[in-house]
């Protein structure tokens, strides 16, 4: 492991190798988080950066009380693969974007008999990805390392990435707006009403990955088997190293769950990879390269160089829809670390075994959709 987990200041850790783009106001944040009281340990992923107020691509370890502003408003966000039935070498590209069209709007009549009693009031934001670094993504599989792992490389994969939408943003600022951000003690009601609402949440990010990725399939008039389907912003009670306590994942997916899948940004590769579960990491991994780049500094960084049209083509020869303006410069890959820093720190540290890398396809954002 060399010096690839190393602390940082007293309960901090920081996974990164000498090719990992750090910034230093993302250690700043990560170093403030663990000063929170009953805080014992946070966890720095390769992918870190900078979020509001804290940092995204950490794992924090609590007792005694947790921290619903933490995990912030997107409870739930995840990464759900599918292999789907479609033959990588004999797809168009033109064909599968006329196909795909659009997905933001609404569920047909079958999707919406599907949504169970408890997800009905929030129907309206149900299969839709939402704004921000959520997408999905046609892959498909340029090289596999372990040949006995369950990918075909003659098939394209299909990557969702979304969360809880307009429910866990309803849950943050209901919590916000009543305790602001000082925790809530695990034996008190508010906490058992937080964690009520978080499990609603996490169900809501499940369900709609999966209806999500059946819209998909379905204009695409294909067939497809879930690999895999990984929250990665979420709470949950945890003992480590005897220790018993509450484990936060911002943006950290977790490494006790199975096989995970840790994305590139939209013109870079993604990896399927076997955590190997430790507690030096707070049993997390990074979520996906991570920003470089702040949103709102993109588009002045790029739009002399690049154009949208230029923008919707990536290196591989793939494409991106995205009908937003602004969207399209704020996730340029230019904006993102290499996923093979972050991907190599991890190997290094001894935390993964790689399994498959995925190159891009065809790449669907979205402007925000319904809420």
């Amino acid at each position: 492991m060399g010096n690839i987990i190393r602390s940082v200041a007293p309960r901090v850790s920081l996974i990164a190798s000498q090719h990992t783009w750090i910034e230093g106001k993302a250690i700043q944040q990560l170093e403030i988080t663990a000063k929170l009281p009953d805080m014992v340990r946070v966890v720095g992923m390769p992918d870190l950066h900078p979020g509001r107020g804290y940092p995204v691509g950490a794992a924090f370890f609590s007792q005694h009380r947790f921290y619903p502003a933490l995990i912030g408003n997107d409870i739930g966000c995840g990464m759900s693969l599918w292999q789907t039935d479609l033959t990588a070498m004999k797809q168009s590209l033109d064909k599968l974007e006329k196909n795909l069209g659009n997905i933001d709007g609404p569920l047909d009549e079958d999707s919406l008999g599907a949504i169970p009693p408890a997800l009905a009031p929030y129907a309206h934001s149900l299969g839709t990805i939402g704004g921000g670094n959520h997408f999905a993504e046609l892959l498909q599989a340029d090289e596999i390392y372990q040949p006995d792992i369950a990918l075909d490389k003659k098939r394209l994969m299909l990557l969702v990435h979304s969360g809880s939408r307009g429910l866990g943003q309803m849950i943050l600022e209901q919590h916000v707006r009543a305790h602001g951000h000082h925790g809530l003690l695990e034996s008190s009601e508010e906490a058992g009403d937080y964690l009520q609402q978080h499990q609603q949440a996490l169900e809501f990010a499940a369900f709609n990955r999966q209806l999500i990725a059946g819209r998909i399939l379905k204009r695409l008039r294909t067939a497809g088997n879930c690999l895999l389907d990984i929250h990665h912003n979420l709470l949950a009670p945890a003992n480590i190293e005897g220790v018993q306590g509450w484990l936060h994942r911002k943006g950290a997916t977790p490494s006790d769950e199975g096989l995970v899948v840790i994305p590139g940004s939209r013109g870079d590769y993604s990896y399927v990879v076997q955590p190997l579960p430790a507690a030096s990491s707070l049993f997390s991994l990074a979520h996906g390269a991570g920003r470089k780049w702040m949103r709102a500094e993109c588009k002045e960084r790029l739009s002399a160089r690049f154009s949208v049209e230029q923008l919707t083509r990536t290196r591989f020869g793939s494409r991106v829809i995205c009908r937003d303006r602004q969207l399209i410069y704020q996730e340029a890959p230019e904006a993102y670390k290499p996923i093979d820093s972050v991907v190599g720190a991890l190997q290094q540290a001894g935390l993964v075994t790689l399994l498959a890398r995925l190159k891009p396809v065809l790449t669907y954002k979205t402007s925000g959709g319904r809420e």
